[in-house]
């Protein structure tokens, strides 16, 4: 029996170092929603009564993919108790479900699996030179520092709003903005702060940080510092992108949106800058109503939310580093070119094939959450779209129609909000690829 026991052991040890590190993102992040739902759906996280277990779904859901749609008001719907462990699960998506798991390891000066390590890297996009531990504590203790900072300055800006509990809005809403969450304590979202340049300020400021990435970040310090000559190409990349995208998004919305040509240029400019902001970062938050919008700006909001933030960041969308390459292989096309470079410097065959496959893994995945939508809402079709961009982006801005969802409609944009967590070909990988060692078997079989 004992013998039979330590085989068992052995085989399942076997099972779980073979299991690809995609599915093991899926599985975390499926078992966080599986608790938050639990949670929020006892009595002691709920203000009324006769929310439906689906709401409760789609809100847990929401917060582990740092979304921010939701069918129901957050704070008229749960307690201080539910409000905190929505506010938890936005922490752990964001971050990233194995790297509190890592920390408390590493905290106890124990080495990492090699599975937890295949993760790690998987969930952050980690190059293999960098070292994971101090990355890992780096990335915790960057986190809480930026949110710490985050909270004290917009408790400034809510006390002297005369916003009430500004102590909890601003911590609620430091950690959402960083996370790139897009949850708010307020129905409204920030419509009533759409003239506060210091909201716009401390919120914007979040949202890039996090957007970002936390490799950005700790490369541009170690510029900064001396530590190294200049930033990698990749980090340069981001940040071209990330900037030029948001002016030009900025600008776009500015000219083109007529419920903004009665405003003063510097308010229009403001107003303009945050919402292409909030769609680049995939924060969620707005400032002016979406289901108001031009359908030229609605457009435009959906290009930025499709490209969305860094790789490494706790934002979702295509990624814009995908989106460089993915234009980078267009000019090598036109240019008849057989290698896809970027500023003069070559980008690897795996990352161009990589950046094909994400390219079209997520367009197939946002066509099919539009039909789907457009088969089951009443909604309009501009409507549907803008839905399914926002939930496969994890963006969380709607045109409205979220609490208006039947139960279908909730399940297929649960399910939008979850692959878009994952990123669509990490979703595809997770569920139908196969691990090295079972596609070696295959080939021998069909060799002999």
């Amino acid at each position: 029996m004992e013998k039979g026991l330590r085989k068992q052991i052995f085989v399942s040890r076997e099972f779980l170092r073979r299991v690809r590190p995609a599915k093991w993102v899926l599985l975390g992040y499926a078992w966080y929603i599986l608790i938050g739902w639990v949670l929020l759906c006892m009595p002691f996280s709920v203000k009324v009564p006769g929310v439906s277990p689906l709401d409760h779904l789609f809100t847990a859901t929401s917060a582990v993919s740092t979304t921010g749609l939701t069918t129901v008001s957050v704070s008229d719907t749960y307690t201080l108790i539910g409000q905190l462990i929505v506010l938890s699960l936005i922490q752990l998506g964001g971050i990233g479900y194995m790297t509190f798991g890592s920390f408390i390891i590493l905290a106890g000066k124990r080495t990492l699996t090699e599975t937890r390590v295949g993760v790690s890297r998987a969930v952050f996009s980690l190059p293999e030179s960098l070292n994971l531990a101090q990355f890992i504590k780096g990335v915790i203790v960057f986190t809480f520092v930026i949110e710490l900072i985050g909270a004290l300055s917009l408790y400034g800006v809510f006390r002297a709003a005369g916003q009430a509990d500004a102590v909890w809005s601003s911590v609620f809403h430091s950690i959402s903005s960083f996370c790139t969450a897009g949850f708010s304590l307020y129905n409204s979202s920030f419509e009533t702060y759409k003239d506060n340049f210091w909201l716009h300020l401390v919120v914007g400021g979040l949202s890039y940080i996090g957007a970002i990435g936390f490799i950005v970040c700790l490369d541009c310090w170690n510029t900064v510092s001396g530590r190294v000559g200049a930033i990698t190409l990749t980090s340069k990349i981001i940040l071209w992108t990330t900037c030029s995208m948001t002016v030009v998004g900025t600008l776009l919305i500015a000219v083109g949106e007529p419920s903004l040509g009665d405003q003063p240029l510097d308010v229009r400019i403001l107003e303009a800058f945050f919402q292409a902001m909030t769609a680049m970062t995939t924060v969620g938050f707005n400032t002016v109503g979406i289901g108001g919008l031009s359908k030229a700006t609605v457009l435009v909001l959906i290009v930025l939310m499709v490209i969305g933030s860094s790789p490494s960041g706790t934002g979702g969308g295509l990624k814009c580093t995908t989106f460089s390459a993915f234009l980078g292989v267009m000019r090598s096309a036109i240019r008849g070119r057989q290698e896809v470079r970027f500023w003069d410097r070559p980008i690897p065959v795996e990352r161009v094939w990589t950046a094909v496959a994400s390219v079209g893994f997520y367009l197939m995945a946002l066509i099919l959450g539009t039909y789907l939508l457009d088969m089951t809402e009443a909604s309009r079709f501009d409507q549907n779209f803008f839905e399914a961009a926002s939930a496969l982006g994890t963006v969380g801005l709607s045109m409205g129609i979220t609490g208006a969802l039947t139960n279908v409609g909730k399940v297929i944009v649960i399910l939008l909000m979850f692959c878009g967590r994952l990123g669509p070909l990490t979703f595809g990988m997770a569920l139908f690829g196969r691990s090295e060692e079972s596609r070696i078997k295959r080939d021998s079989d069909l060799a002999v």
